[in-house]
């Protein structure tokens, strides 16, 4: 006599939550992909270095996805994964980061330009500019590049980095004297965003 497993109406649980984890992890995947990309090329100065780059950090971070939901901020955790990915890939290259190389940084170049002195507006070698933000502290470069490179807002920046939104407007104020005073111009007027 064969007994018949008695079935839970709504489906195996296990394939339920294993499905909900699959959702959540290509939701994520879908709202950040351009952005991480955006950063993994303007570090390693190529397309398909880029690619690699976010392709392992999504790897390591899919592998570990349940852990990651249970940190007190998905999104910095995950940062932090790709932050790893793109050092490891610089390093097993040995490669230095191509921020100041990188075409995007002309977008850094426009923003900053709208927010400081018209002083910036006379300069026309950028490579200045760039040298000054890769020289920020690593905390002040990233506010930096997330917010005027990748296009990251204060809010989305603050999860990020796992600190609150007021440190990031500090950072990017902080970061913005530090380049003007490394350009010997004074710094504009700071605004929120």
């Amino acid at each position: 006599m064969t007994r018949d497993r008695p079935r839970c109406p709504a489906g195996d649980p296990l394939r339920q939550a294993g499905r909900r984890l699959a959702i959540a992890f290509e939701a994520f995947h879908e709202t950040h992909y351009r952005k991480w990309l955006a950063y993994a090329y303007l570090h390693t100065g190529s397309e398909d270095a880029a690619l690699e780059v976010t392709g392992a950090a999504y790897q390591r971070l899919r592998l570990c996805w349940p852990y990651a939901l249970k940190q007190s901020s998905v999104d910095s955790y995950a940062w932090a994964v790709l932050k790893e990915s793109v050092v490891d890939w610089l390093c097993r290259h040995r490669r230095a980061t191509a921020l100041t190389q990188s075409a995007a940084f002309a977008v850094v170049t426009r923003a900053l330009l709208r927010e400081c002195q018209q002083q910036f507006a006379l300069l026309e070698s950028q490579l200045g500019l760039y040298e000054a933000i890769a020289r920020l502290p690593e905390r002040q470069c990233d506010v930096i590049v997330l917010r005027h490179v990748i296009g990251y807002s204060d809010t989305q920046i603050a999860a990020l980095l796992g600190v609150d939104e007021a440190t990031v407007r500090s950072h990017a104020s902080r970061g913005k004297r530090r380049i003007a005073a490394a350009l010997g111009i004074a710094p504009g007027p700071t605004k929120g965003k």
